[in-house]
Parts: C-alpha cells; sequence; structure tokens
C-alpha cells in the first residue's frame, strides 16, 4: 500500500496530468484503480489530438525528468507497449528549460571544490542545451590558468563543453522511483497477463539506466573505454575527457563541431560521399556490437555528428550498452540467418539460446518467421518498415510463450535509429548489407573450427591452472572425513600421514580434468 500521503498525492498528480493529456489508455490497459480514471475522464478536460503514444509524450514532458526519462525508456520496449506507442515516444524531446547560470555555476565549484575562475577563463551562462538531467555549457581555458596542464600551453585556449546535473535530481528520481516500483508491484499482484513482462523488473532496469546517467564520472570513464577501442581509427572520434575538471555531478570534454550525421542537405554542401559516411557509420556499429561488445547506447542523429574531415563524432556516453561474446555469437548468426533468408536455422539459434521454451515446436516456430520475414524481401528499400518487423517478431514471443531479452532491448534501438539515419541520407542503400561482410568475416574468424579450438585450448589451460587449488580443497575434505561423531574413534583414519588422501586428491583432480575435457569436445 502508499503509506507516504506524499506519495498518494504524487499519484493522484500524475493520473490528473494523464487525464489532462488524454494519456490514460496505458493505465486503463493495466486495470488498475478503473473508478478513478473514468472519474478523472469525466472531471478533468482534456486534449484530444494525436495518438496515443504522443498524448502520453507530452504528458510525460508536463510529469518533470523522470517521467522524461521513463518515456525514452519505453520507447525501446515495443514489446510492452506496442510499435506505434514505441514509435511516437521515441520521438520525445529530452529538452526542458534551462536552471539559472549561478546554480551551474555553483555546482562546478561545489562539485570540483574549486573556484571556477580558477577552472576556467570563461564560463558561457547561455546553455546550449538544457535535458531533463542536465545541462551543457561551453567554457574555455587558457594557457596562463593555474589548473591548465602542459598541453594547454602548447595549444593555446581549450575549449570544452561542461556538462552540469540539475539540481535535487537525484531527490527527485528517487522519489518517483518509489512509486513506480508500488506501481508494478500492483500490477503483478493483480494482473497475471503482464507478469511475463515482469513490470519489477522493468523498473529495476530503468533504475540502473538512469541512475547511471546521473553520475557523470561513470559517462565520462565510458567515454575514455570507447575512444581507447578506436584508437588509431580516423573514421570515428570521441572527444577527449578533462578529468581534472570532472566529478560526479560535472563532466567537462573538449568541444566539438560537426554536421548532424541526418542533415543530408548540409552534409552535401560539404562536400561529403553520403555513401562513404554510411559505410563508416556502418563499420562503427559493427566493431562497436561484435568486435568490442561495448556500444553507444543512445545513437540518435542529435548526438552523432561528421566533421570538417570526414570522421563521425559522438557526444552523450551516458547509455552505454555491453554484450558478452556468448550473446554477440548469437546476433551474428541471427542476423546472417535473417540476411540469408534461413528461417530454419534463426529458429534453431534462437532455440539453441533458450529463447523458445521446450516443447514449442521448432518447425512452427521457423515457419512463424518466414511469415513475418518474408514480406519484406524483394520490397524497395524506402518501402520497408523495419520497426513494423521488429514488432511483428516481437509479438512472435507472446504466441509462444517466449520470455522477453531485456538484454537485447537497447542493441535494437540503436538498430532502429541507424535505420532511420541511413533512410534519411539515401534511401537506396541499406546500412545492414554494408555490415554484412564485416559480420560474415567476423563469424568465420570467431565461430570457425579454428576459433572453436583456440577457445578449446584456452579453456583446457584454464582448467589445468586450477588444478592445484582442486587438490588442495579435495585433500582437505579428505582430512576431514568422517565427520568426528559419526564413527567410532577407533576406526578413524589419518590420512594425511598415510599418503591415501593425497592419493585419492590427485585422482578427484585428473576426473575434474577429465570432465572439463568432455565439456570441451561436446
Amino acid at each position: 500500500m502508499l503509506r507516504s500521503p506524499l506519495m498518494l498525492w504524487r499519484l493522484l498528480r500524475i493520473a490528473r496530468t494523464l487525464a489532462r493529456y488524454d494519456a490514460l489508455a496505458a493505465v486503463e490497459k493495466t486495470g488498475v484503480a478503473p473508478t478513478l480514471t473514468a472519474l478523472l475522464r469525466r472531471l478533468v478536460p482534456r486534449q484530444r489530438d494525436g495518438r496515443p503514444g504522443q498524448k502520453l509524450a507530452r504528458a510525460f514532458v508536463a510529469l518533470g525528468p523522470s517521467f522524461i526519462k521513463l518515456g525514452q525508456f519505453l520507447a525501446t520496449r515495443a514489446d510492452l507497449i506496442g510499435e506505434e506507442m514505441s514509435a511516437d515516444l521515441s520521438e520525445l524531446q529530452d529538452r526542458l528549460a534551462p536552471f539559472p547560470a549561478s546554480a551551474a555555476r555553483a555546482a562546478v565549484a561545489e562539485e570540483l571544490g574549486v573556484p571556477l575562475e580558477r577552472l576556467f577563463s570563461h564560463f558561457d551562462d547561455t546553455p546550449v542545451s538544457a535535458a531533463s538531467i542536465a545541462q551543457v555549457h561551453f567554457a574555455v581555458i587558457r594557457p596562463q590558468d593555474p589548473q591548465g596542464t602542459d598541453e594547454d600551453a602548447r595549444d593555446g585556449d581549450r575549449e570544452v563543453a561542461v556538462k552540469v546535473l540539475r539540481p535535487q535530481v537525484e531527490e527527485k528520481l528517487e522519489r518517483d522511483l518509489q512509486l513506480l516500483y508500488w506501481l508494478a508491484r500492483l500490477a503483478e499482484r493483480t494482473e497475471p497477463r503482464l507478469r511475463r513482462f515482469r513490470p519489477v523488473a522493468v523498473v529495476a532496469e530503468f533504475e540502473r539506466m538512469v541512475k547511471t546517467e546521473m553520475d557523470l564520472r561513470l559517462e565520462a570513464a565510458a567515454a575514455s573505454e570507447l575512444a581507447e577501442n578506436f584508437v588509431g581509427d580516423e573514421s570515428y572520434r570521441v572527444p577527449e575527457v578533462d578529468w581534472e575538471r570532472t566529478g560526479r555531478r560535472v563532466l567537462t570534454m573538449a568541444r566539438i563541431s560537426g554536421i548532424r550525421l541526418d542533415d543530408r542537405a548540409a552534409l552535401l554542401a560539404a562536400g561529403h560521399d553520403l555513401r562513404d559516411v554510411l559505410e563508416k557509420a556502418a563499420a562503427i556499429f559493427f566493431n562497436q556490437v561484435f568486435r568490442d561488445g561495448f556500444f553507444h547506447g543512445d545513437q540518435h542523429p542529435g548526438n552523432m555528428f561528421v566533421d570538417a574531415e570526414g570522421s563521425i563524432v559522438a557526444v552523450d556516453f551516458g547509455i552505454m550498452g555491453r554484450l558478452d561474446g556468448v550473446t554477440r555469437a548469437l546476433l551474428a548468426d541471427m542476423l546472417l540467418a535473417t540476411l540469408r533468408r534461413d528461417y530454419r536455422r534463426l529458429a534453431e539459434v534462437q532455440a539453441q539460446a533458450g529463447f523458445l521454451p521446450p516443447g514449442q515446436p521448432l518447425d512452427l516456430y521457423a515457419q512463424s518467421l518466414r511469415a513475418v520475414c518474408e514480406p519484406i524481401f524483394g520490397q524497395p528499400l524506402e518501402r520497408i518498415s523495419f520497426a513494423r518487423l521488429l514488432g511483428q517478431l516481437l509479438q512472435l514471443t507472446e504466441s509462444f510463450q517466449m520470455p522477453v531479452q531485456p538484454q537485447l532491448v537497447l542493441l535494437q534501438k540503436n538498430m532502429l535509429m541507424a535505420e532511420g539515419v541511413s533512410r534519411r541520407l539515401d534511401a537506396e542503400l541499406n546500412i545492414w548489407l554494408l555490415a554484412e561482410p564485416l559480420i560474415a568475416q567476423w563469424v568465420r574468424a570467431n565461430r570457425g573450427p579454428g576459433a572453436r579450438a583456440a577457445r578449446g585450448v584456452e579453456e583446457m589451460t584454464q582448467t589445468l591452472s586450477r588444478l592445484p587449488l582442486l587438490a588442495r580443497r579435495a585433500e582437505e575434505v579428505l582430512e576431514s572425513w568422517p565427520p568426528r561423531g559419526r564413527h567410532d574413534a577407533n576406526e578413524e583414519r589419518d590420512f594425511s600421514r598415510d599418503g591415501s588422501g593425497r592419493s585419492t586428491a590427485f585422482w578427484l583432480s585428473l576426473l575434474a580434468l577429465a570432465l572439463a575435457l568432455v565439456a570441451l569436445l561436446d
């Protein structure tokens, strides 16, 4: 139950705002508080124009930062809210009125423990952007700055972008998270059909994402790691982090300039080859996902630019995704099977990954995949909606009682973003077909017989390195056996003195090695 009157009041205000924007459909679908929602529909004036997702997006903006982030998060979950609403929420603009520059200056000085004037020779009071969690100011560092570095002295004035968290944003988020958890638990208790979507786990996933965004040191670390992954690759640049001027609530990075990745006219006017830009984008996406397993999680056009040299430059590293080697191999197999229209193989890969529950017919699932995917092949690219295809594939999860796979949600969102940019630049090119040779090469290198043999040797080496520890543990167990009190003391033997304990431990270790080898050869 709602223990706090303030939380109850907050819930009523949320319901009233949803009603005012005619966005109660999402609440009504859950069956939560039907009497209240019906009353609000009658009493509160409504704005009736727009689709349900557009109305919900406007309501989230009115509800503030936490709900703007929630809307952006839900936009990635077409499996939860449907394809159309997901598309509408993906257009949600994370823009709010800026907070005062005096508050930004005070926050920088407090976080870094140094007067602002010692950190920057100039700090622009007008923010270049103001979002739900933070806003960004441009600033300048001069070489004579007492906090400057030798590099500053060599290069002269250094232009930077300073990101500052909104005042009290953490407290506001915590309050809203408590309410969301309560609603999620209520939905799981009262609506059995919603349990498959694990509402509490979804809120927990949202909490992890947004709390990571609010520690700007983590964003700085993500940018640094991403930059290291592309050292020597001139096609992709990440702004350098100024660690001296970075803390939990402040992030300072090199200022960048360029043309938005989706601004076709400006790119052409600047003399850029659009196919070359898309080929670079495809290779960058492939390298992040398959080579590194670490990818930019919010690659919308506002975060991606093309500089004067034709390199793609990224900003805003608050949301990042990671994929382990097993998941990367699975994704490669699934993508190649789809591009080759091998639906039986696609079904087998998903079944091997545990996506298809035991007992579900593989042939029927492969047939369902064919029914969804086949109509898109052979059509002009400008007529193909991969968002619609994704929505139809997600609908299959309910038909075949497949659990939702949240670890792939962020990747799906970014694939859709990449697709949209690709179409705006050149409707005749398919970014995934540009990436297919790279994926095929990666599969041969990482999934072929030679790669499996190399992994087997590595795993066997790791197993062998653990044998001494296994032997010591086995010996300790044997020395303490049988437990005192279970047998007569006269029947006890000193395993360590007569050497039979060590012998037994040796054979147990060999058995463990044999089992490990069997597993490797399976």
